[in-house]
């Protein structure tokens, strides 16, 4: 039988992907789905942790300025770190209502609702065979999701991230608004860089490049794909 490619991963989902078709929030079909495939990644002992984005719930960027509420940038992304948090605790939720422990850890500390992220705790959680939830983003404003996916994934010496999305990989350009936008299938993180290719922002993929972590760019929505990127199957871009 064939074994996992990956023993540990980070797996980052947008909050964009949790909507499903909705305009906003949870959609709750798309959450099972999610939790499914994690727990059959989980059942072939693979560690798994998550980073959650909020961009469903609130995006700090766009509520800057003289846009949408107008609001200074650091209240944004703190407002966005806590829709971060409402994520992770739905995702917690369903985890384990289909037979799967977790951890929720935060990098903004409420003690009533999640544990502090603690590097040693969420390694030990993992090795326990939890699926630890990270949400809060770094702690800090001014930082996205994607760098706190990186960051995360190097802490707990990961061996991929798994950027979940709604395509099935990296191309020219948006496959969903451009007819003939051409997938990459391997990418160098320069490339990504040189080239302005919505991976992940700018300081999540330079600080994967100085690592030298590798990227997997999939399509969350067809059914077993995790499992797929898990095994070693050629899908999606793989950046690095």
């Amino acid at each position: 039988m064939a074994k996992p490619v990956y023993k540990r991963i980070v797996l980052k989902i947008s909050g964009e992907a949790l909507q499903g078709k909705k305009t906003h929030g949870i959609d709750p079909e798309v959450l099972l789905t999610i939790a499914r495939q994690i727990k059959e990644v989980r059942d072939l002992g693979v560690d798994i942790a998550v980073v959650l984005g909020g961009g469903n719930i609130l995006r700090g960027q766009e509520n800057t300025g003289s846009k949408g509420l107008n609001l200074d940038r650091s209240v944004a992304d703190y407002m966005g770190m806590l829709a971060t948090v409402i994520n992770g605790l739905c995702l917690q939720e369903t985890l384990e209502r289909t037979g799967v422990h977790t951890r929720v850890l935060t990098a903004i500390e409420m003690q009533k609702i999640a544990e502090p992220y603690i590097k040693r705790r969420a390694i030990r959680h993992l090795e326990k065979g939890r699926v630890v939830i990270f949400v809060a983003g770094t702690g800090n404003p001014y930082f996205t999701t994607d760098t706190a996916a990186a960051l995360r994934a190097m802490e707990i010496n990961a061996d991929a991230i798994l950027k979940a999305t709604k395509v099935d990989g990296v191309y020219t350009a948006d496959p969903l608004k451009v007819k003939g936008a051409k997938k990459f299938q391997h990418l160098k993180y320069i490339e990504v860089l040189k080239k302005g290719l919505k991976v992940m922002d700018a300081t999540a993929i330079s600080l994967c490049m100085d690592n030298k972590l590798p990227i997997v760019v999939f399509d969350l929505n067809r059914l077993g794909n995790i499992k797929r990127v898990i095994m070693g199957e050629r899908i999606g871009t793989m950046v690095g």
